[in-house]
């Protein structure tokens, strides 16, 4: 499980955190960042359509679709059932990580302090969503918090864009970044996301 998360954040430099409001809007937008050579698309559970969009974004040539948000193992078995190739939350709880683990699913769990990653540490994990990332501190509060543990690996999410990603990314625990920065919410404009996607993905040291 360690070496399939680890290789899903390694696929790119940054994973689009995307809110899909329309079914319609899920397929263009799936297509423009893959084409823009951002594969790992995060859907998070925030809307009515989600579940529907992960299905309809998996049939996308080339995209790695998961669900984002998950905050229960309930959550998580929805996830699961629409096709989800990996689950991302925003904190780590006890029922969700043992859920998520139990399931053999790529998983993602949010964390912000070192309690968090003990949780974590304790179930086996070692990869975790540093967020939100701005507000828990910046880098200076990840560089803090990784000291102590050489094993982990992470993916700062919150307040992260284009002006600020590269710095992120020159710390090496970290292997990718979240950000809705490259998947604008509304209609898909292809051209646009794809430049933008284009951009993220140049980011790779």
């Amino acid at each position: 499980m360690t070496a399939a998360i680890e290789q899903i954040m390694r696929t790119a430099p940054v994973i689009p955190v995307i809110v899909v409001d329309e079914i319609d809007h899920a397929v263009p937008l799936a297509e423009a960042l893959v084409a823009g050579g951002l594969r790992v698309l995060e859907v998070t559970m925030r809307t009515p359509v989600a579940l529907e969009a992960i299905k309809a974004m998996k049939a996308v040539d080339g995209a790695i679709v998961g669900a984002g948000t998950v905050t229960n193992a309930q959550q998580l078995n929805a996830a699961l059932s629409a096709g989800s190739e990996f689950i991302v939350s925003p904190g780590l709880t006890e029922p969700l990580g043992k859920a998520a683990v139990a399931s053999g699913v790529p998983f993602l769990p949010g964390i912000a302090n070192a309690g968090d990653i003990m949780r974590g540490l304790d179930m086996g994990l070692t990869h975790f969503k540093f967020f939100p990332a701005m507000a828990a501190g910046g880098l200076p509060a990840l560089k803090a918090l990784a000291a102590p543990f050489g094993q982990c690996r992470f993916c700062p999410t919150g307040g992260i864009g284009l002006n600020n990603a590269a710095e992120w990314l020159g710390f090496d625990p970290v292997l990718c970044v979240g950000g809705s920065w490259v998947s604008p919410k509304g209609a898909p404009d292809k051209a646009k996301i794809e430049v933008l996607a284009r951009q993220a993905a140049g980011l790779a040291g």
